[in-house]
């Protein structure tokens, strides 16, 4: 009979200890650490280790004429994972609770024409069928499965034969091989390593749904996410109807693809043209509103910056924004007062992007600078006007990555205008479309407002 091991795990960030003490060495936080059993004595063998024999192969002689992907039957979904899903792949999707994991990948299973095993640790058999019952459209190959012991999963999966596996949650499940309670450090690590060896040995993807932390990050030990093939994170404001979907790493695509959907009654929709639904459908012109032509991937996307300049009541004057760098506010505030003259010490300064998203672009820096001064002035910009380039701290106009296709977008949905910096590298420019090129913030700021 074995011995009994253990050691100590953060319960924070997974960092191991050979014992016990206060605060962790990695995330230095206090009253972290716990005592784990990591493996009792049992004379059974993990699925993990019963791995077939395998003999080197010459890369040469390889094959990957057989590595088809499944099509999710969602275009969304498809273009973050780099065009389907791989064959053996284990993909981690993380996100806040109530974002909408579990509803997009119930989507993913009732849409599928394929055999899909979809198994839920957190939820009974009729509250699944409860919201499958708001989505289905059609008939479906989707099995449910309530189990939380990764040897009967396993034993079902052998028996099935599924093409593709969807597990709620990976920290709900527990393995016989660990002693410790479900969600801890070990757990999750020995439940990850049988489900990845079933996966890699059959050529089953897996789907798993991770826990985040309150600062964000998936919950559980950093290995996991070296462990997965791709990492997905579903984000979004739960008061606001739109979620974005990131590749955060991805072994068979690119990771600057984003998928927008729209939470409704009956489920997540796609969004094909999201531009159009990020910016403003009323008739009435208004100051402190500018559209910027940012790139999220390689996808173009129009959002409107909003801006509100008033006079501060109390002594220090407020810089807040939302969906923006407020760091990088205070810079082009700075550079304002600097190179333009205008005096907004004694301002308060708020900035949000419409539709409750956040974008970190440089290319957002001048049409942050018109919404202020827009606001300032109190005058309204042409809705049909659109900016593109960054400011630098001397004032200049500067050129941003992928002009040419934001100016191409922004033809094919009716701009009249694009202001871009006069350093950009020449183009052809599409029929319909003025492009209006500046070197100096002051330029701008005559071009605008006189």
């Amino acid at each position: 009979m074995g011995k009994t091991k253990t050691s100590f795990f953060c319960q924070n960030c997974g960092t191991a200890h050979t014992q016990w003490q206060g605060q962790c060495n990695g995330c230095k936080e206090w009253n972290t650490i716990v005592e784990e059993v990591i493996q009792k004595p049992t004379q059974n063998t993990p699925f993990s280790a019963k791995k077939r024999s395998q003999t080197p192969q010459l890369i040469d002689t390889l094959s990957t004429d057989h590595e088809q992907r499944i099509d999710t039957q969602d275009p969304e979904l498809n273009r973050v994972l780099g065009g389907g899903i791989v064959s053996g792949a284990v993909i981690l999707l993380g996100g806040e609770p109530g974002i909408g994991k579990s509803t997009l990948l119930l989507q993913l299973s009732l849409a599928l024409p394929a055999k899909v095993l979809y198994i839920s640790g957190e939820e009974s058999e009729k509250q699944i069928k409860l919201r499958a019952a708001r989505m289905q459209k059609k008939p479906s190959q989707c099995y449910i499965l309530t189990e939380t012991r990764t040897q009967s999963i396993l034993l079902q999966l052998e028996q099935q034969q599924p093409e593709l596996v969807i597990i709620d949650s990976i920290q709900t499940l527990h393995s016989d091989f660990v002693e410790s309670g479900a969600g801890s450090i070990s757990q999750i690590k020995t439940c990850a390593a049988e489900l990845i060896a079933f996966a890699k040995q059959t050529n089953t993807p897996i789907v798993l749904v991770g826990h985040i932390t309150k600062e964000g990050a998936l919950a559980g030990p950093k290995i996991l996410e070296h462990m997965v093939d791709t990492v997905l994170q579903f984000e979004g404001d739960q008061n606001h109807m739109y979620r974005i979907l990131r590749a955060q790493k991805n072994r068979f695509g690119a990771t600057a693809e984003i998928g927008i959907y729209q939470m409704q009654p009956d489920g997540l929709k796609t969004v094909a043209n999201p531009s159009e639904i990020l910016l403003s459908s009323h008739d009435t012109n208004l100051s402190g509103h500018a559209v910027a032509a940012t790139i999220e991937g390689i996808r173009p996307l129009f959002v409107e910056i909003q801006a509100l300049v008033s006079s501060a009541v109390y002594g220090t004057p407020q810089r807040n924004s939302t969906g923006f760098n407020s760091k990088r506010l205070n810079m082009l505030l700075a550079v304002l007062e600097k190179r333009a003259g205008f005096a907004l010490g004694s301002k308060d300064v708020f900035i949000n992007i419409a539709g409750g998203i956040s974008i970190d672009d440089a290319a957002l820096d001048l049409a942050v600078v018109a919404a202020i001064l827009s606001s300032h002035h109190d005058i309204a910009l042409s809705k049909k006007c659109a900016f593109a380039a960054e400011v630098g701290l001397s004032g200049e106009i500067r050129p941003v990555a992928k002009t040419e296709q934001r100016i191409r977008e922004a033809a094919k949905l009716g701009f009249d205008s694009i202001l871009i910096s006069k350093y950009a590298q020449e183009m052809a420019h599409p029929k319909g479309i003025k492009v209006v090129s500046f070197a100096k913030i002051e330029e701008v700021l005559h071009f605008l407002f006189g």
